[in-house]
Formats: C-alpha cells, structure tokens, sequence
C-alpha cells in the first residue's frame, strides 16, 4: 500500500478528534505527523508493550484485542495508542490491521505537541474516547464500572 496521497492537513480535517481544530491549528498539527502504511494482518501495537507512538487510521480497518478477545473495531477518522501516551503505561491492547490501512503517526513528544496546540479543540474527545474504553476494558475484565 503506498502512502496517503491527500493532505495530511486535509486528512486531519476529515477525523472527528480534529473537527474542532482550527486551520492554523490542523497545519501544525499536519507538520508534526508521519503517514505510514500497514498491511492486513499486521499487529500495529501489541498489548502489553511500550507504547510511544500515537496513530489516526486515514484509511482501512484494524480490531483492537484484550486477552485475544475482540474488544471493538476500528475504522477510518479512529485513533488508537493514546492511552500509553497519556498514562506512560503500557500497551493496553493489541491492534491488528485487518484491512490495508494508511495512518497519521505521532510520536510521543509531537503527540504531547499536539495537545499544547489544541487542547481546548481536541482534550474533551479525547477523554470521551479514553473513558469508553476504559469502560470497555473494565467490562471484559469483568469489573465494576466505577469512577473515582
């Protein structure tokens, strides 16, 4: 598969957690990614690992898994592999291509860029997606959904 052939300013545009963003705020951003290209069947995060890299799906689909259970799915304009970033933990889950997938990638340092640039735009969807997840998890563990 080759590299997004789009924009990666445009491409940020399309992506729900970037909806928000200003122009100036999706060019920068756009500056600090790196696209990169996986084929289906490729783990691209594995749970478990260190996580350093934060990824938004341009194109194709992955399944997130848990203990080798199927915990979601994973589509165009989703992101994945911030909760390592976030909390310095590791991997959460393993995601596996299972289409040909193009993807944005941030490293930690830009991710954390990232949040400075626009946190008021990004920061509140960001932590929606963290806690459904987190709430996912706790479902499949088998624990209570309690916040504290």
């Amino acid at each position: 598969m080759s590299e997004p052939s789009e924009n990666p300013q445009e491409l940020l545009r399309k992506v729900w957690l970037f909806s928000g963003c200003s122009d100036a705020e999706l060019g920068y951003i756009a500056s600090l990614v790196t696209p990169r290209s996986i084929e289906a069947g490729t783990a691209v995060v594995r749970e478990g690992e260190p996580g350093d890299d934060f990824f938004v799906i341009v194109s194709g689909s992955a399944t997130p898994t848990v203990d080798g259970d199927q915990v979601g799915e994973l589509t165009s304009g989703s992101f994945f592999g911030e909760m390592a970033l976030l909390d310095g933990g590791e991997r959460l889950a393993t995601v596996t291509a299972t289409t040909p997938m193009a993807l944005l990638v941030l490293n930690r340092e830009d991710f954390n860029i990232m949040l400075e640039a626009a946190m008021p735009a990004i920061a509140p969807k960001l932590l929606a997606v963290v806690g459904r997840r987190m709430r996912d998890l706790a479902r499949h563990e088998g624990r209570p959904l309690l916040g504290y």
